[in-house]
C-alpha cells in the first residue's frame, strides 16, 4: 500500500471551546424538494456535509451560505439557526449530521418563529 497516494482534503474546521463528548450521533437528514427546517437550536454543536443537493444555511449572526455536495458545515451549540433549508424546489438534499453529544437527551429545540 502506497501512502503517498492517499489524499486529504481540510472540509471544515470548527472550535469546540473545550466542550466535553461522550458520545457522537450520526443521521442521515433527506429534505424533499423545497423542504425547509423550522427556526431552531441544538444543545450540542452539531458538524456535518452535504450529501447531495444544495442547503442555505444562516446561523444567526452570520450572514447565509449556499453549501453544495461536499461542503461541511458547523452549528455551534445553543445558537439558533435562521435557515436550514433544501435550496431547490425541484431537487432533493441529503446532509449527514454529526451530533456531539455529552449528556443531552434531545438533539433539536424549536423556537418560537422568525
Amino acid at each position: 500500500m502506497n501512502l503517498n497516494q492517499i489524499v486529504r482534503n481540510d472540509l471544515l474546521t470548527a472550535e469546540l471551546n473545550s466542550r466535553l463528548v461522550s458520545k457522537v450521533s450520526i443521521m442521515e437528514i433527506n429534505f424533499p424538494p423545497g423542504q425547509k427546517a423550522a427556526y431552531h437550536k441544538h444543545p450540542c454543536p452539531v458538524v456535518g456535509y452535504v450529501a447531495s443537493g444544495k442547503i442555505l444555511l444562516q446561523v444567526e449572526g452570520e450572514p447565509e451560505k449556499v453549501l453544495s455536495t461536499g461542503d461541511g458545515f458547523y452549528e455551534p451549540a445553543d445558537v439558533p439557526i435562521v435557515h436550514f433549508d433544501n435550496y431547490s424546489d425541484t431537487e432533493p438534499a441529503k446532509f449527514i449530521a454529526f451530533y456531539l453529544v455529552d449528556k443531552e437527551i434531545e438533539l433539536i429545540e424549536l423556537l418560537p418563529g422568525k
